[in-house]
């Protein structure tokens, strides 16, 4: 009788404590499985994802805001050569351009690095002798382009194509921008892949309890939020050890082949980059691993989970694309919107590591993600209490808002 009495309910564990032992109960039963092999070799069969996930990077990289070509000629050529280029855009693929300042053009490392303008490259010198100052690669894709407008703007072809001095330089603003823009597509990409392969263990494990009762017996002595933070937690435990094996395999890889060399280093650094990835994927983890969490638990047959979980699934993958196109113009209402929506806050602060270098933006980024995984585990356990456990007493009558959300169950 006296576990049945107030005495008695205040003797159960406390939340965090009661988590623990379910997060250490569910992680050691996992680890030492036969069937965690298997989940180490599944992850062998994502490499064709990672194809289609290397065409959609493509995509998302071409859609980044396009370099344009400063236009640093005398005020007279400047204009011929504008004319030139509105009478041949519409039939070739010209680069965008803008007049600048004759003098402009003795400066070019200063125009290359304006942020604001994004600039490719500066064009320099006379029609006659034009001089095009840039990357390397990006001029000598350009200078074909530039020859036959300054044949255009002295007459047309039969004035002779100019020859163009090409005059590289190290980098330019839209170099980098374009090259981060892919090093955040990649990153993004990856933190989608990961998140849908291991998300979905959660509602397994829930089921199978579910079904052997034994979550009803966890339910009567511990609270259910403990239950809930437990099991997510365990899962990503799990899910990191599975990403540290992974990790070493695809780090011998990275070194042995010198593939990591082909993206640019992220604005924050490879090591911020690398800790605010694992930081971002334990938040996608547990927010969309919370809601896998309540169907888990509202479905009462792992057939059943199934269905009930397309929508999130669905809702995953909107997400997924939400921040894929917000990536391509950092600071827009749109990304901004990214950034604030819980679930796809995580993917959008990942690409924004790789192309912005202020790091308080994280900070405020993971602090909200934190807040919205413990308000919607909350919403999950009061929901699984109040439809699926009908056993024991009534439950008193709730209060309002956050109070209610946040009582103990």
């Amino acid at each position: 009788m006296s576990d049945a009495s107030p005495a008695g309910a205040r003797a159960r564990l406390p939340l965090w404590r009661a988590a623990w032992v379910i997060a250490r109960r569910d992680f050691t039963a996992i680890l030492l499985s036969k069937a965690f092999l298997f989940f180490l070799v599944g992850p062998l069969f994502f490499i064709g994802i990672s194809g289609a996930a290397g065409a959609l990077s493509a995509q998302a990289v071409g859609s980044v805001d396009s370099p344009r070509l400063a236009v640093a000629l005398p005020p007279a050529e400047g204009r011929a050569f504008a004319a030139a280029h509105a009478g041949l855009d519409a039939l070739l693929n010209l680069p965008e351009i803008e007049v600048v300042e004759a003098g402009e053009a003795s400066d070019a490392a200063r125009l290359l690095a304006d942020d604001a303008r994004n600039f490719g490259a500066v064009l320099g010198g006379t029609l006659a002798a034009p001089r095009l100052t840039g990357t390397a690669e990006r001029i000598e894709s350009w200078s074909g382009r530039v020859a036959l407008l300054a044949a255009e703007a002295q007459g047309g072809a039969a004035a002779g194509y100019p020859a163009v001095a090409l005059e590289p330089t190290a980098a330019t603003v839209a170099s980098k921008r374009s090259a981060n823009a892919a090093t955040a597509t990649a990153g993004l990409t990856l933190l989608f892949l990961l998140t849908m392969l291991l998300a979905g263990m959660v509602m397994s494990n829930l089921v199978e309890e579910k079904g052997n009762k034994i979550i009803e017996i966890l339910a009567a002595a511990i609270p259910m939020d403990a239950v809930f933070f437990g099991k997510l937690f365990a899962m990503l435990a799990v899910s990191f050890v599975g990403i540290a094996i992974w990790g070493s395999a695809a780090g011998a890889i990275v070194v042995a082949t010198g593939v990591l060399d082909d993206f640019s280093p992220p604005a924050v650094g490879w090591p911020a980059f690398a800790a605010l990835f694992l930081a971002y994927f334990a938040m996608a983890y547990l927010l969309i691993g919370s809601i896998f969490l309540t169907i888990g638990s509202m479905a009462p047959t792992v057939r059943d989970v199934q269905t009930m979980s397309m929508p999130a699934t669905i809702l995953q993958l909107l997400v997924f694309f939400l921040a894929s196109f917000a990536m391509t113009d950092i600071g827009s209402p749109v990304e901004l919107a990214a950034v604030a929506f819980p679930l796809s806050s995580p993917y959008a602060m990942v690409a924004r590591a790789a192309q912005e270098p202020a790091l308080w933006p994280h900070l405020v980024a993971l602090a909200w993600q934190v807040l919205s995984v413990v308000v919607f585990v909350r919403f999950g356990a009061r929901l699984f209490r109040r439809r699926v456990m009908k056993s024991g007493p009534a439950p008193a009558k709730p209060g309002r808002g956050w109070r209610a959300l946040f009582a103990r169950r």
